[in-house]
């Protein structure tokens, strides 16, 4: 399940009273200020979250790989995302709390042999 922007404005009606017109109106405020500011080359920090910076790819050569004929790949510049060292640890210990979880704590066929 995907989170969407109106998953989080809801989430703002909900937790912080604001009217749903308003958390909607918050919500896109926000994603248009990292869109001005990428679209201005400027990185985007978000503190305990991660960044997202625009990289510059030089033209390189391609392949169609239906046919293998040779083709380029034209320069382009591309968003990034490195998520910080907050969100790593979290996202990690959940992870490790799923694979916990998902092998059970029962006996192995080994074990009661």
């Amino acid at each position: 399940m995907a989170l969407t922007k109106a998953d989080i404005a809801d989430r703002l009606f909900e937790e912080i009273g604001l009217i749903k017109r308003e958390a909607k109106e918050l919500v896109e405020l926000f994603y248009n200020q990292i869109r001005a500011a990428l679209e201005n080359a400027q990185q985007v920090k978000l503190s305990g979250f991660g960044n997202f910076e625009l990289h510059d790819k030089n033209e390189r050569p391609g392949r169609n790989p239906k046919t293998g004929e040779e083709i380029p790949v034209s320069a382009r510049r591309v968003v990034t995302f490195h998520s910080g060292q907050k969100l790593r640890a979290r996202v990690e210990a959940y992870a490790e709390k799923q694979g916990k979880d998902s092998h059970g704590s029962g006996t192995s066929e080994s074990e009661g042999q």
